[in-house]
């Protein structure tokens, strides 16, 4: 029988090829030009799990995007591996960004350079290709399900729903994801937990039009100016968030667990750099890593009204809008949280302007203990893989469906992931080195060895 290493080593060119088939695809989920391309995604990984080895592979209309399942099942009474991932992305705008474009995938310094090379068709892929190792070297040990969706990037709701209709189905001993990121290619981590999310777009209206800025400035409350302001008062000087009740139900990391995440390799200067930063901010008394893995947090995420082409027109706007994430921490509800800000934003308006708040999507956080099976399972994998026991780590993301796979299915999730910090999934230029790419091909059959042993 053929190692992994060799037969990545003669298939790596096929991998690569099929891969960038899928990322050709535009399938970004927010945007409703894209609906054919989200059944085209969805057509595609189906037609490649069957080739990959599946005994079936079937698509599932929801009121949204589609979802993929897919099953190889080789004894009922041998434990079952639910693999979970999705095909939809991020919008790839501003594409004067990019240095390639963003849907037509190329190789460069090692890099794969794609909307979705990382997030999630290059890691996704890699538990596809995996799959097809196992099964026709005969060494799968386990049965396998797959299950893929469209919606991830905008909350997971048809998920959610397929789930819960879905039970049996999706019956499993551990769910198995890629989607995160390792601390480095040379040192494997394993995250342990996720933020949670609340995701709010505030709309503050004034006027019942624009209005002439000259013969109403100053007289006028504008609605971009007010909106500013109310923002500006959502966190305080120690960068604390102000919402009364928003810390109430968050669970403090013992001083412990606290001195066991200050183990992880950090440069500060290097951290800064990746980014082009001069300086970090953050809530008083914690760590980067802390703020990014053990406390909630506020950020705008878009901001808008009045007129922004070029050149000048002077006007006070009658409407502004802004997006609004809040990353939360256990045991934070990202329902309350929702409620509490709502509450909060509109009792801060001033007058002369009215406020709509809208709760668009949020999930909970997700804390995996290291001491189960399948964490001790993903370790060893890692271990055999890079040579170096894997650091488990907090990360500051949020995948919302993953609290609620715990929550409808009963199920833990490993989060055996393979980006990179600096693989700017999300912006312009996304990226996944080749090795992380083929190392993670190689690491995902030794979970299952060590899963069923």
């Amino acid at each position: 029988m053929k190692n992994i290493k060799t037969y990545i080593e003669e298939n790596k060119d096929r991998f690569l090829e099929e891969l960038f088939g899928l990322i050709k695809i535009p399938s970004v989920s927010s945007k409703e030009e894209h609906k054919d391309d989200m059944m085209r995604a969805a057509e595609y990984l189906k037609n490649s799990l069957l080739e990959a080895g599946a005994d079936k592979a079937e698509i599932y209309p929801t009121e949204g995007h589609p979802i993929l399942f897919g099953e190889k099942i080789i004894d009922k009474s041998l434990p079952t591996v639910l693999v979970y991932g999705h095909y939809d992305v991020q919008p790839a705008e501003p594409y004067d960004l990019w240095k390639s474009e963003p849907f037509e995938p190329v190789i460069r310094d090692g890099k794969i350079w794609a909307r979705g090379a990382d997030d999630d068709k290059g890691q996704l892929f890699m538990h596809v290709k995996a799959f097809e190792y196992m099964v026709r070297t005969g060494s799968l040990s386990c049965n396998v399900k797959f299950m893929i969706e469209g919606e991830e990037e905008i909350g997971s709701e048809s998920l959610g729903k397929f789930c819960s209709r879905q039970k049996d189905l999706l019956k499993a001993d551990v769910i198995l994801v890629s989607d995160t990121t390792m601390i480095a290619p040379d040192i494997p981590s394993i995250t342990t937990g996720l933020r949670g999310l609340t995701y709010m777009q505030v709309e503050v209206t004034g006027p019942d039009r624009d209005l002439h800025s000259g013969l109403y400035g100053g007289a006028v409350a504008n609605p971009v100016n007010m909106l500013c302001k109310m923002i500006a008062s959502l966190t305080d000087e120690k960068n604390q968030v102000t919402i009364p009740g928003f810390y109430d139900d968050v669970l403090v990391a013992s001083d412990l667990e606290r001195k066991e995440m200050a183990k992880r390799p950090y440069n500060e200067k290097e951290y800064k750099k990746a980014i082009d930063v001069d300086a970090l901010m953050g809530e008083e008394g914690y760590s980067t890593h802390e703020r990014l893995g053990i406390r909630p947090s506020l950020d705008v995420n878009g901001i808008w009204g009045g007129y922004t082409d070029k050149g000048a027109k002077t006007i006070l706007p009658a409407r502004a809008y802004a997006k609004i994430s809040m990353r939360l921490v256990p045991d934070q509800d990202s329902v309350k949280i929702a409620r509490l800000f709502e509450e909060h934003f509109k009792s801060i308006a001033p007058e002369g302007v009215r406020v709509k708040v809208e709760y668009l999507h949020g999930g909970q956080a997700y804390v995996s203990p290291i001491d189960s099976k399948e964490y001790q399972a993903a370790s060893k994998a890692m271990e055999e893989a890079f040579g170096k026991k894997p650091i488990p780590v907090r990360s500051g993301g949020s995948i919302p469906i993953i609290s609620t796979f715990e929550k409808t299915l009963g199920i833990k999730s490993i989060l055996l992931g393979f980006g990179l910090d600096e693989d700017a999934i999300h912006s312009p230029n996304e990226n996944y080195p080749l090795f992380n790419f083929f190392k993670g091909i190689e690491t995902i059959p030794l979970f299952y060895k060590y899963f069923t042993v």
